[in-house]
């Protein structure tokens, strides 16, 4: 993941994913919910996740730098959410508070010219509008090193038109919310009592308890036998077999569990983690419960702090992205929102 989506068209960059808004005024009210609500609908049980220790990261042919070295963690006991939020329950947390996701809010000039180099020349008007970034998937092979060939900044997409103005979540209540920023899913954390997880107890929760697996499951490979996680299935951005049986998002809940009752830790959307991503932090010395470091560093971007995401997405495949391997970082800012990134909450036991 990279940075500044705004940048690819101002500046003709490869970066991708940041756009600063402006806060709402207090009393702002919400924007009506497309999604109808059930108690059933807004009910995310959450798991318990036994303390232990293991062995953070990877050293295999697939292990990227940043997933190296291999480290010992410990954790303690936590509960965690059995499956990503959902539509539904981030629509309850709408009804409730008012809230306005950061897709949904004017981007502020000021604080976007201050993200880019000096001399950059100032965004046109119409690009400070409300929107987010939505997957436009091209017909034909593309070079995989360009990502403004299948991602797209669109004015008007939001958790409520994850495809821009023209779509809706009508009859999509079970399926993960998306295009919510870090800063978004602290706010849900915060009204729901919980919190986001720390990069440790994800990857911890998502190993399901096997030792030196590299997936939720297992070691199977993710196309041999049953199919195991919504992920993207043919040729990457511009066919897509559907062999899991979806092109998306999934709703949750539709591949099977891991070991500890997690759905979807591997593939369907990506996940916020609380901690900021630093590509030399597994080199440092961490201690019990680690909450990652102080501060955030990009060597891809130094100029942007970004938090850890984790799990990979439905756009994820061995020839862009393996991260629905449960040792795969990647990373992006706060304020980033995106059609294949959610999120799940935990809180301490």
């Amino acid at each position: 993941m990279f940075s500044n989506p705004i940048a690819i068209w101002t500046l003709g960059l490869s970066v991708l994913l940041c756009a600063c808004h402006n806060n709402p005024p207090s009393g702002t009210p919400a924007r009506d919910t497309t999604a109808s609500l059930t108690e059933s609908d807004t009910l995310n049980r959450m798991v318990l996740i036994p303390g232990g220790t293991f062995t953070m990261g990877a050293d295999d042919a697939e292990a990227h730098p940043d997933e190296k070295p291999r480290h010992d963690v410990r954790v303690d006991s936590f509960w965690m959410d059995e499956h990503e939020v959902t539509n539904a329950e981030f629509a309850a947390f709408v009804k409730a508070t008012g809230y306005l996701t950061m897709a949904e809010r004017p981007i502020s000039k000021e604080e976007l010219m201050q993200q880019l180099p000096a001399g950059s020349p100032e965004p046109d008007s119409s690009m400070l509008l409300p929107g987010s970034i939505v997957f436009t998937p091209p017909s034909h092979p593309v070079p995989l090193d360009d990502v403004s060939q299948w991602w797209s900044f669109i004015q008007g997409a939001s958790w409520q038109h994850p495809g821009g103005p023209a779509t809706n979540i009508n009859g999509k209540e079970h399926l993960p919310v998306v295009h919510i920023s870090w800063n978004d899913a602290q706010a849900f954390a915060q009204w729901a009592g919980k919190r986001l997880p720390t990069e440790a107890e994800w990857e911890y929760a998502a190993r399901g308890g096997l030792k030196d697996q590299p997936y939720p499951w297992g070691s199977e490979a993710l196309t041999t036998g049953k199919v195991k996680a919504n992920t993207w299935n043919g040729h990457f951005p511009y066919q897509n077999t559907q062999t899991d049986g979806y092109f998306g998002a999934a709703p949750v809940k539709s591949f099977a569990p891991n070991a500890y009752g997690l759905y979807d830790m591997s593939g369907n959307v990506w996940e916020w983690c609380a901690d900021w991503y630093d590509s030399r932090y597994y080199s440092l010395k961490q201690g019990d419960n680690p909450k990652g470091p102080a501060a955030g560093y990009d060597p891809e971007d130094p100029a942007t702090a970004k938090h850890t995401i984790r799990g990979g997405s439905f756009m994820c495949t061995d020839e862009y992205c393996s991260g629905y391997r449960v040792t795969a970082r990647m990373k992006t800012s706060p304020e980033s929102g995106l059609e294949n990134l959610g999120f799940r909450c935990v809180k301490n036991k």
